[in-house]
């Protein structure tokens, strides 16, 4: 797992997902997250712009993040 938002700020998740390297672009997150294969806190996430809080655990591609 890997600690991230270090200003300890909310942030939407497909911003959260450009800022960690998971996509490229707004577009790719878009398509990412509409496909249904992030998981935040173990559910199945299709809006990109929820906001997540510390504490939040999300899963792409197999891979955890953290939100700090």
């Amino acid at each position: 797992m890997n600690d991230t938002n270090p200003k300890n700020e909310a942030i939407q998740l497909d911003q959260f997902l450009k800022l960690h390297g998971m996509v490229q672009s707004g577009g790719e997150a878009k398509h990412l997250i509409k496909s249904g294969d992030v998981l935040v806190n173990g559910q199945s996430e299709i809006r990109r712009g929820l906001k997540l809080k510390p504490g939040d655990i999300v899963t792409v591609h197999g891979r955890k993040l953290v939100v700090e």
